[in-house]
């Protein structure tokens, strides 16, 4: 959370940027974006009782400005639209854990990026389970890589790596402009 806030705040991000905390879970990360004085926040969970939760701890800290979701990514509502940065810490894990077609639901998440994210957008992904390379990979059609967040680095058997990865990629720009010049 602290790596995502500081490179929001590197960026001089405008604090009234619609963002998208997609996964929110407990809602804790939108807690400290609110604190940190963004005002323009929305979290999404498929789990109604994640949101019930987050709805708590919304309350708890009279956080009343967040907006909390229930909606399932893979098939977002016309609600969700034209955030400027989307933000997401192991929901796209969890997608590709899925036993039941973990690559089409791949690519159907980052379709639903595509459609949420407005283009030049940024997308913020922390991943315990795919490397920088992988995520690369996951995300060349519409994306673009704009910096690799420092994470933890361990060492085994003579050989350095990261057990997370955090990436922030911008979403191309408009994509059908570009054939019309």
């Amino acid at each position: 959370m602290v790596r995502i806030i500081r490179w929001l705040e590197k960026q001089k991000v405008p604090l009234d940027s619609s963002v998208l905390d997609i996964g929110t879970g407990n809602g804790v990360l939108l807690i400290e974006l609110a604190k940190n004085g963004f005002t323009n926040l929305t979290g999404i969970d498929y789990s109604p009782s994640a949101i019930q939760l987050s709805e708590k701890v919304r309350e708890k800290e009279g956080m009343s400005n967040i907006k909390l979701l229930v909606e399932d990514f893979l098939a977002p509502s016309a609600e969700l639209l034209g955030f400027q940065i989307c933000i997401d810490k192991g929901t796209f894990d969890a997608v590709s854990l899925n036993p039941d077609n973990a690559v089409g639901k791949r690519k159907q998440y980052v379709r639903s990026l595509c459609s949420v994210l407005k283009p030049e957008g940024f997308f913020l992904i922390t991943s315990c389970n795919w490397t920088k390379e992988e995520l690369l990979n996951e995300f060349r059609e519409g994306f673009e890589i704009v910096e690799e967040l420092p994470t933890p680095k361990f060492c085994f058997g003579g050989r350095i790596g990261n057990s997370v990865t955090a990436l922030v990629f911008q979403r191309k720009g408009d994509m059908e402009n570009r054939f019309l010049h």
